[in-house]
This record gives C-alpha cells, sequence and structure tokens, in this order.
C-alpha cells in the first residue's frame, strides 16, 4: 500500500507536468529519487529545477521528516536546492513561487503566486501552447 502522503506528491507532480506542458514548456524528469528537485522546465528563461508540492493547508511544508534509529530526523531544505516551488491544493489550484525557501519550515502562497492569474479556489487556467 502506498502511503497517501507520497500518493498526494505524486498527484502534484503529474498536475505540475500537466500545467507546464500546456503553457509550452518542455518538462524533464529526473531519473533518480535523490535530486532535490521533481522536474526540470526548460523555459524561456532557461533551466528550472521545480520541487512539487500537494498542500491541503494554507501553509506548505518544506521540511522532510523521518525515522531512524536515532528517532526522527527533520531536514529543512538546503540552499539553491530548486529554483521554484510549484503547489497544488485538494480545490485544484495551483501556484508557482519562483524561489528557494532555504531552511524555512513552511510557506504561504499568496494570490500573486496563482498560476494563470487564476484566484485561490478557482478553476484551472486555460493555455494556449499554439504560440
Amino acid at each position: 500500500m502506498v502511503r497517501i502522503t507520497q500518493r498526494k506528491g505524486d498527484i502534484a507532480t503529474a498536475r505540475a507536468v500537466a500545467t507546464f506542458t500546456a503553457m509550452g514548456f518542455d518538462v524533464s524528469i529526473p531519473l533518480t529519487e535523490s535530486a532535490a528537485y521533481d522536474l526540470v522546465v526548460d523555459c524561456s528563461e532557461g533551466m528550472r529545477r521545480v520541487q512539487c508540492k500537494y498542500a491541503s493547508t494554507q501553509d506548505v511544508g518544506l521540511r522532510r521528516v523521518h525515522s531512524n534509529s536515532q528517532g526522527y530526523v527533520c531536514k529543512t531544505v538546503a540552499a539553491d536546492a530548486y529554483d521554484w516551488l510549484y503547489v497544488l491544493r485538494p480545490n485544484g489550484s495551483e501556484f508557482l513561487l519562483k524561489e528557494c525557501h532555504a531552511g524555512r519550515r513552511s510557506v504561504r502562497p499568496r494570490p500573486e503566486h496563482s498560476i494563470g492569474g487564476q484566484p485561490p479556489g478557482g478553476s484551472r487556467p486555460r493555455v494556449d501552447a499554439s504560440s
């Protein structure tokens, strides 16, 4: 059985691929799981490493928590780990924060981070990739 949090992350990554592709960008997926980012987007600004998150709350958690024989280990985002942070909400709204949030515990996307100018909680944008 796949963990629910892992499944949500998979959903966010799949939606990000669809959204960036609809915007006309080429999207690549790293071959390994060890990268600190989930996608690479080739856009007019160059190659951008994208970390994808699914967030049910206003604040998007950035720390990774796992356990080992010594107890729980919390890791924060390292400097320059990714270029963009993509966030998907359960209602389908999408946000793109064009910076790395190194050392932070969480971040809260603002309306100006909404993809396609959609309001938080709004519908998915229609993007014409033919241009």
